[in-house]
């Protein structure tokens, strides 16, 4: 599905998106998902309320979730990394060390 879209998007752009875009949009999506977190908790002026900029909600934090992930699969499929397989044995390294002595719980 990421593949599509990316495809679809490639077919649109103005101009290519190389890596260093990529990674240049997910800091922009970062920030977004920020603003998204700053405004659902309640962290901006009252009179922000409403504007178009500053909808607040678990929706949009999905969203901006979303776009974020949709980044990281990018990069990850340039590198031909499985992105799933990578964040599994990252978390079995962790607890590894933070519980050396502990069976893993989901081992696979």
């Amino acid at each position: 599905m990421n593949r599509q879209v990316a495809a679809a998007f490639d077919a649109h752009e103005r101009r290519q998106w190389t890596l260093e875009i990529v990674i240049i949009e997910l800091a922009k999506q970062v920030g977004d998902l920020s603003k998204a977190i700053l405004t659902t908790e309640g962290y901006y002026l009252a009179d922000r309320d409403g504007k178009p900029g500053y909808q607040a909600g678990a929706d949009r934090v999905a969203n901006e979730l979303a776009d974020i992930l949709y980044c990281l699969m990018r990069i990850a499929d340039h590198y031909h990394i499985d992105l799933a397989d990578a964040h599994a044995r990252a978390r079995e390294a962790e607890w590894r060390y933070v519980s050396p002595d502990t069976p893993i719980p989901w081992a696979r």
